[in-house]
């Protein structure tokens, strides 16, 4: 029997109607300790409601904040989610699948850098996987950009899990934030370098180095000073990986790739290399990815923000509108979707 009559009702068809919503909608839960019940989760997907990934995204908001929780259950498409207050500590987390562990942390972790004192998290699963940021652009895109607002933590790969077996292992270290401060970020200024990490996990070495001669042949032509690490990760899965960064005077963008059976290391390359070349071809200051997945930090800050995002997305459009239904904050996005675009955020 929940003890609180009142919960946010979320609609999870809403916008792109995958799990964004409710991984959003968890963080923002256990940050105003506002209930919420989520009809309709990930509507909009070809097998609806919660998978491995999403239920173990739920339990883990549920075990930092001894949360009442009603309908975490796999393929459920209803939850009743009532938090208490955040608890910091060590926990650990694991994915059965290679649902990606890097959005399980993201689920968890401005709640635990905001709860007063400091945190470790391991979380098992997909480190490497389709249709979420790699571990590797977290600690070189997404952890950058909170540095910048004033969070200190650091996270390690210990184990790299690629697709579809997972069984990678992350561990974060989150150091308590008293404030966020915001973010204007709506010129990148010059391009200055372009940095890469070409990765392997149980495979030739040489499809890491194909990989990274594929983008230096297409980058070194627009930028000169472009230099790209190749590496063999540990893991008890075969993969491949690769992340570009392009560094501006005021900003980076970065794009990933992964390969795949039957996949040539070229055409990985060809993958992160293409919307890198897009991107620059805008005035976009960040990657859309970035975008998104600042849109929550920035409407906690103590500030107003502004970005310059090289693409509005309907995750954007989405995160925005759940960001919405928990936060007195004005949110408005100045461009189509599928263009460039302006985000202001006014808590």
């Amino acid at each position: 029997m929940f003890h609180v009559k009142h919960f946010v009702e979320m609609d999870g068809s809403l916008g792109e109607g995958g799990g964004q919503v409710l991984r959003t909608a968890l963080s923002l839960s256990v940050l105003t300790h506002q209930a919420v019940q989520l009809t309709n989760i990930r509507a909009r997907r070809l097998k609806p409601g919660l998978a491995a990934q999403h239920l173990e995204a739920v339990q883990a908001a549920a075990a930092i904040s001894q949360a009442e929780v009603e309908g975490a259950n796999l393929g459920s498409t209803r939850l009743r989610f009532a938090p208490g207050a955040v608890t910091p500590g060590n926990y650990h987390f694991k994915i059965p699948t290679a649902g990606a562990a890097t959005l399980v942390l993201q689920t968890v972790f401005l709640p635990l850098c905001l709860a007063g004192a400091a945190s470790s998290v391991t979380i098992g699963g997909g480190t490497h996987v389709p249709w979420s940021p790699c571990y590797h652009y977290l600690e070189r895109q997404w952890l950058l950009a909170l540095e910048a607002m004033g969070v200190e933590a650091r996270l390690t790969l210990e184990q790299a899990g690629f697709y579809p077996q997972g069984g990678g292992i992350i561990q974060a270290t989150i150091q308590s934030t008293a404030r966020l401060q915001p973010l204007h970020l709506t010129q990148r200024g010059a391009l200055l370098r372009m940095r890469g990490l070409s990765g392997v996990a149980n495979l030739d070495a040489d499809i890491a180095r194909r990989q990274k001669h594929q983008a230096l042949r297409r980058l070194e032509p627009v930028c000169r000073d472009t230099k790209i690490e190749t590496l063999e990760l540990p893991s008890h899965t075969k993969g491949t990986f690769i992340l570009l960064l392009a560094e501006f005077e005021y900003s980076q963008a970065a794009y990933s790739a992964l390969g795949e059976l039957g996949k040539r290391a070229e055409r990985v390359a060809d993958e992160a290399v293409e919307p890198l070349l897009a991107f620059l071809e805008t005035d976009g200051a960040i990657d859309p990815c970035l975008a998104d997945q600042l849109l929550l930090p920035l409407a906690l800050a103590d500030g107003p923000s502004q970005i310059r995002t090289a693409l509005v997305t309907q995750h954007l459009l989405t995160n925005a509108a759940v960001i919405r239904a928990f936060l007195p904050v004005k949110i408005e996005v100045e461009g189509e979707l599928g263009q460039a675009g302006t985000v202001w955020v006014e808590p």
